[in-house]
């Protein structure tokens, strides 16, 4: 009965390790990449490519936090927030979440197999990215700018699996692809930002490099600047494209959300940081509403 009684705990305790009741952070990864995967297949990319990416986008991020808290878990003991987390207490070890984080990569790669070879290539890529992204705070002052590539590059293989061929090559991948996902790279320094400055006196007091902490007393301006970055760059690419009058209105519903962000991380406090960074997957939202109505409806 003890041992019957404890598998639905158990269970809890991965649920809470990758997360499953806060969709925000899969979220944040999805809106980008079906953003991409629409404008790569010029509209309804077809069931198949859906259910690859949105299952895929879920599974990766619920890998990435088993290896983050992993990294994380001497560092995450010292901050309130996160010393509850099942590796960080003890709940769940080392080997379990490695191996749980293990199951749900090589399941999200399976998915993969059933797209292309260039879609395949930039999965390893992106891959080898997730792996090194928990340990930049220990070499880079800004490692949310890594976080960004991580983030961002379900935008490359989206276009990849769409617009590859059969060839055992990166070169399907079209420079759109790039340049979109280095825009989206600076709203993931945005509201990584945003959600640093929830913890900057924790990470000071521990020693963890934060772009809260380099950027100091500058950190709002940044942000916001780094908003304008993203949506300036995605909306050129966009126009650039053939998007018109629905993908601005999109871009302007964005742009609307981020000067409320500002009204709520100027005071620096952690509810508003913290809130700003929750509700942020509105804003990719938003530009995915305004990519997939203009591609329906200009036809």
């Amino acid at each position: 009965m003890a041992t019957a009684a404890a598998a639905p705990a158990r269970f809890g305790l991965y649920l809470d390790l990758i997360r499953w009741n806060r969709p925000a952070g899969w979220l944040l990864l999805l809106w980008p990449t079906l953003s991409a995967l629409w404008i790569a297949a010029d509209g309804w990319p077809g069931w198949h490519l859906l259910f690859v990416f949105v299952a895929g986008t879920v599974l990766m991020r619920s890998a990435g936090c088993c290896i983050n808290d992993v990294a994380d878990r001497e560092f995450d003991r010292h901050v309130k927030r996160t010393a509850s987390r099942p590796v960080t207490s003890g709940a769940l070890s080392v080997g379990q979440a490695l191996v749980f984080g293990a199951a749900l990569a090589l399941v999200a790669f399976a998915l993969v197999l059933t797209t292309n070879p260039p879609a395949i290539l930039m999965s390893l890529v992106g891959a080898a990215v997730t792996l090194v992204y928990p340990y930049a705070k220990r070499w880079f002052s800004m490692p949310q700018a890594v976080l960004g590539i991580a983030f961002s590059f379900g935008i490359p293989m989206a276009f990849a699996a769409a617009q590859g061929g059969r060839e055992w090559t990166l070169a399907a991948v079209p420079a759109q692809a790039w340049w979109m996902l280095a825009g989206n790279g600076f709203w993931v320094l945005a509201y990584d930002t945003e959600y640093a400055m929830v913890d900057r006196d924790d990470d000071l007091r521990i020693g963890i490099q934060t772009s809260a902490i380099t950027l100091g007393r500058f950190d709002v301006a940044a942000v916001m600047a780094f908003y304008a970055a993203y949506l300036g760059s995605w909306a050129w690419m966009g126009r650039r494209l053939g998007l018109d009058g629905y993908y601005l209105v999109g871009i302007a519903a964005a742009a609307a959300q981020v000067v409320w962000h500002y009204t709520l991380i100027r005071g620096r406090t952690r509810e508003g940081c913290f809130k700003a960074f929750r509700l942020n997957h509105w804003v990719g939202f938003a530009v995915f509403a305004g990519v997939a109505l203009d591609l329906a409806l200009r036809r």
